[in-house]
Formats: C-alpha cells, sequence, structure tokens
C-alpha cells in the first residue's frame, strides 16, 4: 500500500511527510485529502486567485504541481461537491505550534505549565485564527482529532508525532469556542479503539454525552486582586477557618424549573452570600472536574480539566470563584488524583496500552470503587496530576484544594486482601511512588502559588501528613481529624444515661490533636449510606435531639482544630442527604431548625472574633483540660487560650440530660467570666437557663485550681465563658 492509499484508510503514521504543501523536484506539489469532494483549486492566500487544480490519484487523495511555484506560500482550497462550493484552510499547511523546550520538558515529566501545551487551545498560528490541539499518545499508531467539523471521520485529521515525546499535534484553521471534538486512535497493531475525551479538555459537553469542548482560557480579566493579596495571611493555622462543603447539584434546586440545579451564576448569588451570612470563611466544593455519572458526585472524574458543564461554562465558574472572593470567601475544591472511571471515552487504556494506570490490576484496580489508580511512577502521569492541581490554582484562581482518599494512595495493601496487592522494592505496604507524588505537588502548589492551601484527606496513623516536605512530611496544609470525628459521633449516639462508660471518645482525641494540623470534619461522608442526617444520630425524641446535636455543635466550635460542616447540618436537616434533590430549606419555618441555623452562624461569629479559639489551634499550649474525667456526670471542662495578651475562654460541656446548678468548675484566673455563648440559649430553641450573662469567680478550690465559678450547666448544652479584662489592660 502506497503513501495515498494509507492516507485514505486512515491509517498513515506520519500525514504531514505527504499532505500539504512540498517542494518535489524544485517545483511546489501540493496534496490534500478530501473524500467529499468532487473537485479542490489551490488558492493563493494573499491574492484569492487561482494556482493549480488538484486530480484525484485515489478516491478523495488529490494532488498537484504549480509549474510556476518554486517556493512555498500561504493558500487555501476552494472545493465543490455537487453544486456546493466553499472555500477552507488546509491544516497541512501549518508548521508544528510545540517548541523544542515544551518537547524536553514533556519528555522529563516536569512540564508546569503542562496545560498550556497540551489540550485544545484557541490561536492564532501563522495569521490563521484556530484551534491547536496536543495529546499524549506515545503508543498509538494514529492519533487523529474528530468532530462536527469534518463528520467524526478519523481518516480526515490525522495528527503529526512530536519526535520521542509521544505527543501529537495539529492546527486545525478556522475552529474556535464551542467545538465539541474528541481523539481517535489506533493502537500500535493498527486496531482502532474507543474514541477518547481530551485528557487536557478544558470543557465537555452535558452528560451523556462525552466529547470535550474547545474553551479558551485566556481573556479572562480577573478582579480579585485584593482578595489574592491578602489570602495568604488567612490560610495560616493562627486563623479562624470555618468551611462550608457543599456539593453543587443539591443545594438548592428550582422545582419550577423541572427541578434543576443552580447555575455557577445563581450559586454565586445564592450560595455565596449564604455562607457569607453564616460566617463561614471558606465554601469547599465537592468535584466539580467533569464527570460522567451523577452518582459518583464528582469522585469518578473524566474531565480533570474542566468544570463541569451541569452548572455553566468555564466562564461563568469564574465568575462563581470571583464572587466568593468578592464576599472574602476563599473557595477549596475536593481533587481527585486517587482513581479514575473505567468508562470508554476515559484514560483507560488510552493509546491501546495502560499508559495512565498500572499494568498489573493488583496495582492498578480500586477494589472499593471499581475505578483505575494512577501510575504516580511514570514520570508524565505525575506531570499531568501535578499540573492539575496547578491548573485550578492559576487558571481559576482556587484558594486551596482538598485532597480525596489520601490512604487509598499511601498504601499499595490499601482496602486488598492478602495476595492481592504487590509489595513495595523494600517488601513494605507503603506506596513510595504516590508519597512522592504527593509531595512533589504540595511542594509545587505552595512554591508556584502564593497564598493556598492543601487539606489530606486520610484516615489511618500515617506520621507527618501536615508536615514540611523538608522534614519528612507529606507537605499539607491541614489533615482531616477523621478519629475525632469517629469517636465522637460514636459517643453522641450513645444514650445519655451510658455516655460516662465512653467518656474517652470525647477526650481521646486530646491525645493527638496537635500532632497534625487538623481540620474537623463532619462531612458528606457522615450523612449518606444508611448513616442518618446529623439530627437523625442524635438520641432521644424531638428537643432532646436537638439540644444534643446543639451541644456538639458547642464541643466541636470550642475543641482544637479549624472547622468543617456539610450543607444542611447547619440547620439540622432531617432526611440524609440525597445528590438528586435539594436541601429542605421549607425546615426553616420551624423554630427548632431555624434555632440550629442561629447556632451555627453564632458559633462562627465567635469562632471568628475570638482570638483565644483560633490562634494556638494548632499548639498544646493553647489548650488545657480543666475537667477531663467527670464521667460520672458526662461533664467535659477546658480552657483555650490564644497569644500572649488575649483572654482565654473556657468552654463547658454536659452531655446529660440533668441540669447541675451551683456547679463548681475550677478556672486559671480568678475575675469576671463573661458567658460568651449558651447552647440553650431561647433564640437556638433551647430552655433559656444559664448564668444571667456572667459568673464571677471565687477563692474557692474546684478542679484542681485556687479559684473557681460557681455555675448553672443546663442538661445537653455547651457554654463558652471568656474571662472578660481590666479596661485599659
Amino acid at each position: 500500500m502506497d503513501d495515498a492509499d494509507k492516507i485514505a484508510a486512515g491509517t498513515h503514521g506520519d500525514p504531514f511527510s505527504v499532505l500539504g504543501l512540498h517542494i518535489v523536484d524544485g517545483k511546489v506539489t501540493v496534496r490534500v485529502f478530501q473524500p467529499e469532494a468532487d473537485t479542490i483549486d489551490v488558492l493563493d492566500a494573499k491574492t484569492g486567485r487561482k494556482v493549480l487544480s488538484l486530480d484525484a490519484i485515489v478516491p478523495g487523495v488529490f494532488a498537484g504541481t504549480a509549474a510556476r511555484r518554486k517556493n512555498p506560500f500561504a493558500y487555501r482550497l476552494r472545493i465543490t461537491k455537487g453544486p456546493h462550493v466553499w472555500e477552507a484552510d488546509d491544516p497541512y499547511r501549518f508548521g508544528p505550534v510545540l517548541g523544542e523546550l515544551d518537547e524536553h520538558l514533556i519528555a522529563e515529566g516536569a512540564h508546569l505549565d503542562l496545560w498550556r501545551v497540551l489540550g485544545a487551545h484557541v490561536m492564532t498560528h501563522e495569521k490563521v485564527d484556530g484551534t491547536h490541539f496536543a495529546v499524549w499518545a506515545p503508543n498509538a499508531s494514529r492519533v487523529s482529532v474528530i468532530g462536527d467539523f469534518n463528520a467524526w471521520d478519523g481518516r480526515r485529521n490525522p495528527m503529526r508525532q512530536r519526535g520521542q515525546t509521544g505527543v501529537w499535534e495539529i492546527f486545525m484553521p478556522g475552529l474556535g469556542e464551542g467545538e465539541a471534538y474528541k481523539y481517535e486512535l489506533l493502537d500500535k497493531n493498527g486496531h482502532l479503539l474507543p474514541q477518547k475525551a481530551d485528557p487536557f479538555g478544558f470543557g465537555a459537553e452535558h452528560p451523556p454525552k462525552t466529547a470535550s469542548v474547545v474553551r479558551r482560557l485566556d481573556g479572562h480579566k480577573w478582579a480579585d486582586k485584593g482578595w489574592m493579596s491578602k489570602r495568604e495571611a488567612l490560610h495560616r493555622i493562627d486563623q479562624p477557618i470555618s468551611v462550608y462543603e457543599v456539593h453543587l447539584g443539591s443545594w438548592r434546586r428550582v422545582p419550577e424549573d423541572g427541578n434543576r440545579p443552580l447555575s455557577y451564576h445563581e450559586h454565586a448569588e445564592q450560595l455565596v452570600s449564604y455562607a457569607k451570612d453564616m460566617g463561614f470563611t471558606h465554601i469547599e466544593l465537592m468535584p466539580v472536574s467533569e464527570f460522567p455519572f451523577d452518582g459518583s458526585w464528582g469522585y469518578q472524574p473524566i474531565g480533570l480539566y474542566a468544570p463541569t458543564i451541569r452548572h455553566g461554562t468555564l466562564e461563568e465558574f469564574r465568575a462563581f470563584v470571583e464572587a466568593c472572593h468578592a464576599a472574602n470567601i476563599g473557595l477549596i475544591l475536593d481533587w481527585v488524583p486517587g482513581h479514575f472511571p473505567e468508562d470508554q471515552h476515559g484514560l483507560g487504556q488510552f493509546d491501546g496500552t495502560p499508559l495512565y494506570e498500572h499494568a498489573d490490576r493488583k496495582e492498578g484496580f480500586h477494589p472499593d470503587w471499581n475505578t483505575l489508580v494512577y501510575n504516580y511512577g511514570r514520570a508524565e502521569v505525575s506531570n499531568y496530576l501535578v499540573a492539575n492541581a496547578l491548573y485550578w490554582l492559576r487558571e481559576h484562581h482556587i484558594d486551596g484544594l482538598r485532597v480525596d482518599a489520601v490512604a487509598s494512595m499511601l498504601y499499595r495493601d490499601y482496602s486488598r486482601k492478602d495476595g492481592e496487592w504487590v509489595p513495595n522494592k523494600d517488601g513494605g505496604r507503603e506506596n513510595y511512588e504516590a508519597i512522592s507524588f504527593l509531595q512533589r505537588t504540595n511542594t509545587v502548589a505552595y512554591g508556584e502559588v502564593p497564598g493556598v492551601v492543601t487539606i489530606a484527606e486520610e484516615s489511618t496513623a500515617f506520621p507527618g501528613v501536615s508536615a514540611p516536605v523538608d522534614h519528612s512530611g507529606l507537605g499539607f496544609g491541614f489533615k482531616w481529624n477523621m478519629g475525632w470525628m469517629n469517636d465522637t459521633l460514636s459517643y453522641m449516639a450513645e444514650d445519655p444515661i451510658n455516655r460516662k462508660y465512653h467518656h474517652h471518645k470525647m477526650t481521646f482525641g486530646l491525645h493527638y490533636a496537635f500532632s497534625e494540623n487538623f481540620v474537623l470534619p463532619i462531612s458528606h461522608d457522615e450523612v449518606v449510606h444508611g448513616k442518618g442526617s446529623m439530627i437523625d444520630k442524635m438520641p432521644g425524641q424531638g428537643d432532646d435531639k436537638f439540644a444534643n446535636l446543639r451541644a456538639y455543635y458547642g464541643f466541636m466550635w470550642g475543641h482544637p482544630g479549624k472547622k468543617l460542616l456539610f450543607m444542611g447540618c447547619e440547620f439540622a436537616q432531617g432526611a440524609e442527604w440525597n445528590h438528586n434533590t435539594s436541601l429542605d430549606w421549607h425546615l426553616l419555618d420551624h423554630p427548632q431548625h431555624k434555632g440550629m441555623q442561629n447556632l451555627v452562624r453564632d458559633l462562627n461569629t465567635l469562632f471568628r472574633n475570638t482570638p483565644a479559639l483560633h490562634q494556638l489551634d494548632c499548639k498544646p499550649e493553647g489548650f488545657e483540660w480543666i475537667e477531663e474525667g467527670a464521667a460520672e456526670e458526662s461533664i467535659l471542662a477546658w480552657v483555650r487560650k490564644g497569644k500572649d495578651g488575649t483572654p482565654p475562654v473556657l468552654v463547658v460541656s454536659n452531655f446529660t440530660p440533668v441540669e447541675r446548678q451551683g456547679r463548681r468548675v475550677g478556672v486559671p484566673e480568678p475575675g469576671r467570666w463573661v458567658e460568651r455563648f449558651n447552647s440553650d440559649a431561647g433564640c437556638y430553641g433551647g430552655g433559656d437557663r444559664g448564668n444571667l450573662g456572667f459568673a464571677a469567680s471565687e477563692h474557692v478550690a474546684a478542679s484542681g485550681r485556687a479559684h473557681s465559678v460557681s455555675l448553672t450547666i443546663p442538661p445537653l448544652t455547651t457554654l463558652f465563658f471568656e474571662l472578660q479584662q481590666d479596661e485599659g489592660s
């Protein structure tokens, strides 16, 4: 089979060596593949004059020689089919776009701006507007870009392979924003593979369609300079960070419009103003990278570089980011570098080989989620993921990344039985390659983008998750405290009469509370899959359930650690979370639910405005037990401290339905202790019992302290008292 036949069959591995303009025997020769054409003329692009007509040499392949032309020139094609005539630029007359430095960095797996060279980019190339496509597929024998523009025919626009990088590229004149496309690949043996979405696609079609969509990254004029310059100070461990976790598809819906989710624009107005009113410092979005299956909640992504089209375009997503920043709210994204689904249009067997995943299913398949695991030890794969983190931080001004399922990445035997996993080179279970990848991601993120924060969802005792990489840590800014969450929710589920036997579950967390920079997470995972809503978890009936939850939230906000609360939990959503339906906002018509919302708002305000509650969150000197062992009464009392000169805060929790009157609690300093928060307040739905606003200390020993206060501790209540500073101090 000669070159023309291979071009017509779509099997030629180097189409640019055949198609386009070439000098043959000192004369200009032009070859074109247009299977739908009857005739093709070559026009001078400058003058519009006809230079030559091409002849069909095999069906669809046209060629001709310009006898009077000896040098290359810019040309266009005039094509006829029956009565139809049109002009077009020939993709095969354009030179490559990728430079040698790009090729070198790609080959090294060290291109931190990888998304700026791979993927689809609208540009002007050789004075012509169009879109440049580039994709990594080193084991393919042919790669083509396909779409409506070429009738999804992979023979029409095969791409140019760039050296030894495994990258294929082509500039497609005339294509621009909004064009749907995929890649068609032949494996190394010439077999046709399933059509693939672009691993670097910046947009995607609405599911269930699976094509990528050309989206411009340039041209956005960001107006958040003020926020970007101050956010670094707001992400320090001594700052009050309170995160509202949100699933955009179900936070609120529009029942009068087919029960659709809100758009990015609508979230920019409604969600941002709500989070601001509630006193949260950050919104954390469950994954917005494009994903095929709604029921995965975004945790099985395929378009890692595309904000999901479910709520609008890439530009509209950026408008949402800016709305957050305009309201002085940081935006954190859930990021999923741990696994990806096997959908045919995704990364699996991308070029006919396990390119992004491990070849051995013992390493490359995740049994919990039926997903594939990235091969972190492959430089190009690690580069793909590190660059993805930078992409969200740089291109979309995201303030932080919460990395999903870190434990599943750290351990080769995670959720695997004996004989179903491959040990590391030393025979152990740690995944050295994943550890190195996470360290590099954090090093690059913090080093390249000032002011960002990274947070690990990590459920084991792996050491140093939030320790610096140069101290052998993973380099995250914070770690979710899963142990605290599991222990305390287990305690709260107990009938109060039995809680004295489980007292340690509320105190054990302080044994390791300062080993990491912790976030206390009440996340979506705690209110799905039969676990019940937060109010459902509480024992008792009616008002007792609400009192328990109010006391728990008080305990949580008084405990060392940053805070995270999943949407709906702030007003005691009654039903388990369902990704297909809105939160039950109508519950706010009921006083108990409205009261819970008021409580969370006030806790956030207190947390933000009280240095002792956040400045030393991650330092042991910021915490002191007053009563750790009052198990019989299920009472806990402790002091939170800030930096020098800030007044301490006494927190007292009573987890029984018994009011304690005249209960003496020791205090670290004598003085007037002002009641700053009482979860039994009437505005929260409580019984309005308390201490008339303050408690004055007396020289009466209690709790091992020389001074104490006599308190009324309402049933199922948490109280906060702040030491009143002397005037002028």
